[in-house]
């Protein structure tokens, strides 16, 4: 899947939070979104997901030279970010299944496989509300990076975790992420080690 962003900008009242910003994702490629905190990272992968309009330019996606339309677009794209709101009546069994109607997991994992991939086997049926903040993350990247879609989007994916959540983040890219579209949105290195490309979206502000 490829992604375009043409004269893209974005503003908020009067504050633009990016401007003239042109830029080709193309598929199988790893990128980091970079920048200080508050800088507007988030709000570009919210317009890549298809969230977010932008105020002035485009944004297009297309697969094999076929356009996706604005509202299909998440069919194709997963995302962890610490926005995203768990269900946390649910167990974690109960939530993997839930998303999976939505948005299948890749062919041949099972919910049980992929709990015991993000190293939360003895908590599948232990009530969300009840999990850690690095658990609870754990299950975010888990329900994004086995999501058998072709676009992986992470926004700050280390968040809340220790290091051997780290370990578990870098050892879960290497392993099932490498034919996928890779766009992170952080400033901490460890986040996008992988990304060969780099946007520092300060260099889309206007002075």
């Amino acid at each position: 899947m490829q992604i375009t962003l043409a004269d893209a900008g974005k503003r908020f009242n009067r504050d633009w939070i990016f401007k003239s910003l042109n830029y080709t994702f193309l598929p199988g490629n790893a990128y980091a979104v970079i920048g200080n905190n508050g800088s507007g990272k988030s709000t570009l992968l919210q317009t890549i997901s298809g969230a977010t309009e932008l105020s002035t330019g485009q944004c297009t996606w297309s697969k094999s030279t076929t356009k996706i339309s604005t509202e299909n677009v998440f069919r194709y794209m997963a995302i962890a970010a610490p926005s995203l709101e768990l269900v946390e009546e649910m167990t974690a069994m109960e939530f993997l299944h839930f998303h999976s109607v939505f948005k299948p997991f890749v062919a041949g994992r099972t919910i049980k496989e992929i709990l015991e991939l993000v190293q939360l086997p003895q908590a599948a049926n232990k009530q969300i509300r009840y999990f850690s903040s690095g658990m609870k993350q754990r299950i975010k990247l888990a329900q994004a990076i086995f999501s058998d879609v072709p676009v992986l989007l992470l926004d700050e994916p280390c968040t809340n975790l220790d290091r051997s959540g780290y370990d578990l983040y870098h050892q879960l890219i290497q392993d099932f992420c490498k034919e996928k579209l890779i766009i992170v949105s952080s400033n901490d290195e460890e986040e996008y080690f992988f990304c060969t490309q780099k946007i520092d979206i300060r260099d889309y502000k206007i002075n």
